[in-house]
């Protein structure tokens, strides 16, 4: 066996894995660190993804790094630009050479008795895993399955003579070139490739069960273009950030306080898009509150722009079956199809499918509690990074990945080789791990750890309030134990 050893190992190449890397190096100069990334490429999402017009659903003045300034004009930028910031921060940083590509983490276990973790790990190089070991573990892989997306069962599908794909396994080599598309699903991915297909489809049906929040926006913002030619760049970034936080927490906040006016201002900027002629209400009129689950952006509004000119339909119905030619509906109706797109999302998985084991007993993530957001009671020296549901993903994990290096300081201070939330609340009452509804999250939330009623086990999904807790919260604060 190769046994390799780093101070701390980051689990995934990611924006958060990216992230995580950058305030090691800079906050912990002394620690050793390697990236163990599964895939070929860095990116993550951005990297999988490569269905037509895929581009952020956040801004990138915060989706971006708090420690590299977003400068390319277009705040909803195209998965090209993302991956091209993404390569110049590894390179800028030399993130790079600490990038183990191909290396897949099957297993960790936790020794007391050594302190350490140990990674069965797989990589090209050899027909058998190696293990990697190191003091701690930092997973910053995302929240859902790489390997496939969320396809239902279709009655008849197997009927359907053309071609099917789902947008999580595009196939680049497509040529939907005066094809009649239906696209199924009502969440960013379908509203992101719907007008993209559009441009070259003769026509595209969106086909949803239940509308989706849709909300326009432009790509360019032209006020942090003007405080960019006005300013010195990482003053001008700091000021657009900001600006952007303010917003994101602004327009929460006022849709969880006063949801049924948001919905009268929803429904307003709809109709200026699309008329009053349009039946708003039937296909973008959700049953749910505003931001139960997270808002659509239109760059542009670039759908509403193909809904006026014909070159997309909306259909709100249920499905009967497919058949050789298309997709009966329960209404009776039958949309016409050479290709369908099954747009119905993710399939949540918030670990991967590693085993766990500390000294030898397997890790049941669903009996555990989520510390501070970022740990998990009786897991030692152990950090997941999850962004926000609310906001823009790389907002938390910049955060958590700080209050990694805070720790992992103050134990290299102190003389400790481990630390650990316990949960000793008999009053702790329980809560689901996430306070969000989409599908991918409702799959697979029984299988998911908790979290408290109150802190430090209650997740806030609040930034102002995460700010001050992670960079300032004691960490001796009796819940915290060391060794």
């Amino acid at each position: 066996m190769n046994t390799t050893y780093f101070d701390t190992i980051i689990i995934g190449a990611g924006i958060s894995g990216i992230s995580a890397a950058y305030f090691m190096q800079t906050d912990c100069p002394n620690q050793t660190y390697a990236i163990l990334e599964g895939r070929k490429n860095i990116g993550g999402t951005w990297d999988l993804f490569r269905y037509p017009g895929i581009r952020s659903d956040s801004d990138m003045y915060t989706f971006g790094f708090s420690f590299k300034p977003w400068t390319n004009p277009k705040s909803i930028a195209p998965r090209e630009d993302i991956i091209q910031y993404l390569e110049e921060t590894v390179t800028q940083y030399g993130i790079d050479k600490h990038i183990r590509f191909e290396h897949k983490l099957l297993d960790a276990s936790w020794s007391s008795e050594t302190a350490t973790w140990s990674l069965s790990v797989m990589h090209p190089d050899s027909a058998i895993p190696s293990t990697i070991t190191c003091s701690f573990l930092s997973l910053c892989m995302g929240y859902y399955d790489y390997e496939s997306g969320y396809t239902p069962v279709f009655a008849g599908k197997d009927n359907f003579k053309g071609t099917i794909v789902h947008p999580q396994k595009w196939d680049e080599t497509l040529d939907y070139t005066g094809k009649k598309i239906v696209v199924i699903g009502s969440g960013a991915t379908a509203m992101t490739i719907l007008p993209n297909l559009a441009k070259k489809a003769t026509h595209v049906t969106l086909l949803q069960r239940s509308p989706t929040y849709v909300v326009a926006q432009p790509d360019i913002d032209t006020l942090a273009v003007w405080i960019n030619n006005l300013l010195p760049k990482k003053m001008a970034f700091r000021i657009n950030r900001f600006r952007k936080i303010l917003y994101q927490r602004f327009s929460y906040a006022f849709s969880r306080s006063f949801p049924e006016t948001m919905k009268k201002l929803l429904r307003k900027l709809l109709i200026e898009e699309l008329g009053e002629e349009f039946d708003i209400d039937k296909h973008f009129k959700p049953s749910y509150n505003p931001w139960d689950q997270r808002l659509c952006v239109v760059p542009n509004g670039d759908l509403f722009e193909a809904i006026r000119t014909k070159k997309v339909a909306v259909v709100t119905d249920h499905i009967d079956k497919f058949t050789e030619k298309g997709i009966m509906l329960k209404s009776g109706e039958f949309l016409d199809a050479d290709i369908i797109v099954t747009a119905t999302g993710l399939n949540g998985q918030l670990f991967n499918n590693i085993v766990f084991k500390i000294d030898g007993e397997q890790v049941d993530f669903t009996k555990k509690v989520c510390y501070k957001s970022v740990m998990f009671d009786g897991i030692p020296n152990m950090t997941y990074a999850f962004g926000y549901t609310n906001a823009s993903w790389t907002l938390k994990c910049d955060m958590t990945n700080q209050y990694t290096c805070r720790l992992i300081k103050y134990m290299e201070q102190n003389g400790y080789k481990q630390c650990m939330p316990i949960q000793n609340d008999p009053n702790l009452v329980l809560k689901p791990f996430l306070d969000f509804n989409p599908g991918y999250v409702m799959r697979v939330i029984e299988s998911l750890p908790k979290m408290g009623d109150k802190k430090p086990w209650k997740i806030e999904q609040n930034y102002f309030y995460d700010k001050k807790m992670f960079k300032k919260s004691a960490l001796n604060d009796g819940i915290l134990t060391y060794k």
